[in-house]
């Protein structure tokens, strides 16, 4: 079995060198963490947490990998809801499991990740909200080093699923039921990130729907921010007749605009967060069951981890108008 000293002797570097660089230490030159990386790679060397449970045969670790959202200093409940789901899935299935945040490894390159978490004996992993700008994480979730589930990205291979709800018709099911029931004829559409597939999809839905109801429509992009959908509202919400938001925290602020210019205009958002219930105004919403997602993901990996190819896998949802006596308990 290859050692850690044969990795600093093929690299002509100490052993406490490739410790440095397995563990991401700073204060390595690139030149010398290439040099470790290429002798890693050459030798195929295991690290000894993952050579020792690989040895006693303990079921591997599941990583949960989170990007929160940092758009709002408002609780990510979303990304609790997440946690909390897998969590209490890897229970039922006796599967260990860790969580880590896009923060923690957003310098790092995909070998150095995928050396992080084989060093954390990973042997699946389960991503949130990647985009479609996020390389590492793409070439992670499509390589052979994990069996992976990723949430909310048409991403599927032997080795990996995807689990998420139909957001093209569910855009459109929400849409359409506040332009109908309002009479509505301008829509001031107010998507998430452009790089967002959820958004991609989100807009394939509106796009069909304005195209049948023959609508004017202004698309605006929000980046899932309350502040940036109130300052889009204020500027042109008083032109448009509705504002549909593919988020909730969105069409919050939407909302909130539209008091201070004391309009009305109805408001459409999308998630079905609890602080919608606060607003004071009830909003048509998509109802997404976050804990049951990600618990399904957690039985999908847990599916590939025993040999299973990868599926796209669909989860339902509700449309809803969220009132404060629903929330409150």
């Amino acid at each position: 079995m290859v050692s850690i000293k044969d990795v600093a002797r093929h690299a002509g570097v100490a052993i406490s060198t490739v410790s440095k660089v397995l563990n991401s230490y700073p204060n390595v030159s690139d030149e010398t963490r290439g040099r470790v990386t290429r002798a890693v790679a050459e030798l195929n060397f295991v690290p000894n947490s993952v050579a020792a449970a690989l040895s006693s045969k303990q079921s591997a670790r599941v990583a949960l990998l989170v990007n929160l959202n940092t758009k709002t200093q408002a609780i990510d409940e979303i990304s609790l809801q997440y946690i909390q789901g897998a969590i209490n899935k890897a229970m039922e299935l006796n599967l260990d499991v860790i969580t880590l945040f896009f923060s923690m490894f957003q310098d790092k390159t995909v070998e150095e990740l995928i050396r992080y978490l084989k060093s954390q004996s990973i042997g699946g992993i389960i991503i949130y909200g990647i985009s479609m700008d996020d390389a590492v994480l793409r070439e992670l979730a499509g390589g052979n080093d994990f069996k992976c589930v990723v949430v909310d990205a048409p991403l599927t291979s032997e080795n990996t699923s995807c689990v998420r709800i139909d957001h093209a018709k569910a855009q459109y099911e929400v849409a359409k039921r506040t332009i109908v029931d309002n009479n509505c004829h301008r829509v001031l559409y107010i998507s998430g990130r452009e790089n967002s597939y959820v958004a991609r999809e989100q807009q394939e839905g509106m796009a069909r729907l304005a195209r049948e109801m023959d609508l004017e429509m202004l698309l605006k992009y929000g980046e899932l921010s309350e502040l940036k959908a109130r300052n889009i509202t204020m500027e042109y919400g008083e032109c448009y007749d509705t504002v549909i938001c593919g988020s909730d925290l969105m069409a919050i602020g939407a909302m909130k605009a539209l008091t201070e210019m004391d309009i009305f205009r109805p408001v459409c958002g999308y998630d079905g967060i609890i602080l919608m219930g606060y607003v004071g105004k009830q909003m048509n919403t998509v109802r997404q069951n976050f804990a049951g997602i990600s618990a399904t993901a957690m039985e999908e990996l847990h599916r590939l981890m025993n040999g299973k190819k990868g599926e796209d896998v669909r989860t339902p949802y509700t449309l809803e108008r969220m009132k404060y006596t629903d929330i409150i308990c």
